[in-house]
């Protein structure tokens, strides 16, 4: 690929998965010159803010690594010099480490990025060239093209034989309907309710939603009840989150299982 201005390959490992609210712990940039002359910098970031068990169970950066670390606006200086005139690139880049580097830089003062560079996301072209529809499915596990797809009863009929396809193709799978119903619909461990409205949070469940977006349910009985109290009303949740609210507000707490482990679903899937 010819270049003709340096591009940087980054890499966060952060607090969470919220760009606009959770923080950079570690950075790692591979800035690549037009002449080919490499530059690497990593670096560790205290983030001001606990890392919770869970997440540390991700990326494996505790609080500890990152006690006598510098601050982002200790470092920020450094990042936007190292950073000046480059196109950037990276996996995933787009829709998370970007946007949650533009939030840290804006929470001290500096614009990113400065003008618009070019950037190259791994994972847009890796969805675009690899698509994971019932069309590439069924060319996938059935070696056939899909005639007629987006008709109701082509789709139908191609769905069947892809099923069927993967029962034969993986047989780790579980060959009754109800283990495949388990193993389809299993939750995911970061997750106290189905749909992720509520998060676990150092084995205690926080808000994932909403105003109070990562406080404690325990802490939101305690100064917002008035809140939870019109979630469990307002009649336009879930019944798993009014349960889960109204339980709270008697005092309910949910427990997370001890053997139960963080499943690392990755932002970059």
């Amino acid at each position: 690929m010819k270049l003709s201005r340096p591009i940087i390959f980054f890499d966060i490992e952060a607090t969470g998965t919220d760009t606009t609210r959770d923080r950079i712990v570690e950075i790692a940039m591979i800035k690549i010159h037009p002449d080919n002359r490499r530059e690497e910098k990593t670096l560790r970031i205290n983030p001001g803010v606990k890392i919770s068990a869970e997440v540390i169970a991700v990326h494996g950066i505790t609080n500890e690594d990152v006690a006598s670390a510098p601050g982002f606006k200790d470092v920020a200086m450094s990042l936007l010099d190292f950073m000046d005139g480059c196109d950037f690139g990276g996996f995933g880049v787009t829709r998370f480490d970007i946007p949650l580097l533009t939030e840290e830089f804006k929470r001290c003062g500096f614009p990113f990025p400065k003008e618009e560079p070019a950037i190259l996301d791994g994972l847009t072209i890796f969805h675009r060239k690899e698509p994971r529809d019932l069309t590439a499915a069924y060319q996938f596990y059935c070696q056939k093209a899909l005639v007629g797809a987006h008709g109701a009863r082509a789709d139908a009929l191609a769905s069947q034989e892809v099923l069927f396809a993967q029962l034969a193709r993986y047989p780790d799978l579980p060959q009754d309907v109800q283990g495949l119903h388990q193993f389809c619909n299993k939750q995911d461990g970061r997750f106290v309710d189905s749909r992720g409205k509520f998060l676990w949070k150092d084995g205690e469940a926080a808000m994932n939603f909403g105003k109070y977006k990562g406080e404690l349910l325990r802490k939101l009985v305690k100064d917002q009840r008035d809140y939870l109290e019109w979630i469990v009303n307002e009649g336009k949740f879930s019944q798993e989150v009014v349960d889960l609210c109204w339980k709270a507000l008697h005092g309910e707490f949910p427990k997370k299982a001890e053997e139960e482990t963080v499943s690392h679903v990755s932002r970059n899937a």
